[in-house]
């Protein structure tokens, strides 16, 4: 799928209204590909970040719901404000994007498991992923498949996952945008990229917004991997991993597995705050880390690239893939990659 970097342009007929909602950019584009939002001029580092209060997923949040956000890879997208969504209309989007996968099919569009195959697209709520009342309720779309042939009673299953969320979002964002913007910064998806750019380029056809690849930046990992470092969960907790990619070629990873409980003790002693998380203290971390390395192995990781890390609560790729592990602070890690997502749609 391609994803150009060069910036869009915004139609005439809707400057004026675009105006008023500056950082955003939005377009239309024809269906075929998903196209990148305008990335930043220079990337904002942030000197500390707060740790979101937690936040338990509601009782209305479906626990089978639930269960569809957990142990799977997602791959990341950041969206700018959809123009003219309604949340009273999510049976009618559902027939329209049925329409247009049928559509792109019958163009000979490859989709997955062949051409016999009758796909439905259906949108729903997700009530319980939010950081604060203010923030706007989370959408599900997914893309479901049945074979014309299969017995009477078979159940269509799921070929395709979608969600947009935003869990606390800035309030400076959210009262900037007129009542007409539904601004959702975090896209989530999980399977076939052609369903993704059917899906997206719909989205940009009908709400007038654009998409970009979220790639998470080796120093957002150091950030993720300090934050999640304190958050406790119920069950197996996983071993905390760090892997480095080293600049050589031909190419080599090295991993660095921790006892979770040793990577907690190290940050509890660098953490000065349990409200805030400062650079000088994320760096110092990882310079507890590159020094103990260094003492067993006399390899230098500061010389090397940080591309995932894995904790109790999640695991996070630099590609822009993470996978969800628990339930437990799903919301507050959804927080942070939607900081991370709106900083790349911002410029």
């Amino acid at each position: 799928m391609q994803t150009p970097t060069d910036g869009v342009s915004t139609p005439q007929s809707t400057s004026v209204l675009r105006s008023s909602i500056a950082p955003y950019q939005n377009s239309r584009y024809p269906i075929g590909s998903l196209t990148s939002t305008r990335r930043r001029s220079s990337y904002r580092i942030p000197s500390k970040r707060k740790i979101p209060q937690s936040t338990p997923i509601q009782e209305t949040f479906d626990p089978q719901k639930a269960a569809l956000l957990l142990q799977k890879q997602w791959t990341l997208y950041s969206v700018t404000p959809m123009y003219d969504f309604s949340y009273t209309k999510l049976k009618e989007y559902s027939k329209h994007l049925s329409a247009t996968i049928v559509a792109e099919k019958q163009k000979g569009v490859a989709v997955d498991l062949g051409s016999d195959v009758a796909f439905k697209a259906n949108f729903s709520c997700l009530p319980g992923l939010k950081g604060k009342e203010s923030d706007p309720t989370a959408i599900l779309v997914q893309i479901t498949g049945k074979s014309p042939i299969s017995k009477p009673g078979t159940e269509e299953r799921i070929v395709w996952t979608g969600w947009f969320c935003g869990p606390y979002t800035e309030d400076e964002i959210l009262e900037v945008l007129p009542e007409t913007f539904t601004c959702l910064p975090l896209f989530l998806t999980n399977g076939s990229e052609s369903f993704t750019a059917i899906v997206g380029t719909w989205f940009q056809q009908a709400f007038d917004c654009c998409f970009g690849k979220l790639v998470i930046r080796s120093l957002d990992l150091r950030w993720l991997a300090a934050m999640w470092a304190g958050y406790e969960v119920q069950g197996h907790v996983p071993t905390t991993e760090l892997v480095f990619s080293v600049p050589v070629e031909p190419h080599m990873d090295i991993s660095f597995a921790i006892h979770p409980e040793d990577f907690k003790t190290l940050w509890n002693d660098i953490q000065k705050s349990k409200d805030e998380v400062t650079v000088e203290e994320v760096e110092h971390l990882f310079q507890c880390l590159y020094s103990h390395f260094f003492r067993h192995f006399k390899i230098h990781l500061s010389a090397t690239q940080l591309v995932k890390v894995t904790v109790a609560v999640a695991s996070a790729h630099c590609e822009g893939k993470v996978k969800f592990l628990s339930k437990d602070h799903l919301v507050r890690v959804l927080g942070f990659l939607t900081e991370i997502a709106v900083n790349n749609i911002q410029y």
